[in-house]
């Protein structure tokens, strides 16, 4: 099958031996997008209007601070904090609050509230994270229908870690029929619980290993054995950032 714009990424995700592709892959959108965020574009008054609406959420703000561009973050925060200020301070002005009765609860926030609460779920790191995200999870199932060597790659992976086989196994169906779909969701499972069982195994081992009888045995494949179990269970792949760079 020809590549084209998102099967490229996809098809490099499962090229690497890590031990989840997706994870892999929403990594580097991660560091893409922080990379655009701190670059000359957070000058651009386009994207400025967007950072000042959404602002960024706790995770993705600290991983901005580490970047390093300390001006341009600075920038970013004033003016969001400028709106944030603008913003609340017309909402507070007309913003009534009153108890609730003995009777009566209170059941309509204030608008204080729904502006905080709403600023709070918003990230413009995330949103642009997800929005490549969603559509690179849709390739990946097109591949998987349409590429005999995408299917071979696929099988051939580490698998998955817990919360990325939840969502493939999820979306299968809103992209795969019939044959096809019972196809992938079998070798979904096997690629799942294979893997699973392996880092677990790995896991052990390494365990043993601070046993005083086995500290003259080889180590075998588990001496990087708790990162990759952390990656299983937790998606947790922020070591990437020092093997890209």
């Amino acid at each position: 099958m020809k590549e084209k714009l998102y099967t490229i990424p996809v098809n490099d995700a499962f090229n690497e031996q890590c031990e989840c592709p997706i994870c892999f892959m929403r990594k580097t959108l991660e560091i893409n997008a922080i990379d655009f965020t701190m670059g000359p574009s957070y000058m651009e008054d386009d994207i400025r209007a967007e950072t000042d609406k959404i602002g960024f959420c706790s995770y993705h703000v600290n991983k901005l601070y580490e970047n390093q561009n300390r001006l341009g973050l600075a920038l970013m925060l004033k003016t969001h904090m400028d709106k944030t200020i603008k913003d609340l301070e017309k909402i507070s002005a007309t913003s009534k609050l009153s108890s609730p009765s003995l009777f009566k609860k209170k059941t309509e926030a204030t608008g204080v509230k729904t502006y905080i609460d709403h600023l709070d779920k918003s990230c413009f790191i995330c949103e642009k994270i997800d929005n490549t995200f969603d559509r690179y999870i849709v390739t990946l199932f097109s591949l998987y229908q349409n590429d005999a060597d995408f299917r071979n790659k696929f099988n051939s992976s580490n698998g998955f870690c817990t919360s990325h086989y939840g969502l493939l196994h999820d979306e299968a169906s809103k992209y795969l029929q019939g044959e096809r779909l019972q196809e992938f969701i079998k070798d979904l499972n096997t690629i799942y619980i294979n893997n699973m069982k392996r880092v677990r195994d790995d896991l052990s081992w390494f365990i043993d290993k601070f046993d005083y009888r086995y500290v003259n045995e080889p180590w075998k494949n588990a001496k990087d054995a708790l990162p990759r179990a952390m990656i299983k269970t937790n998606s947790s792949l922020d070591h990437l950032n020092s093997q890209q760079n």
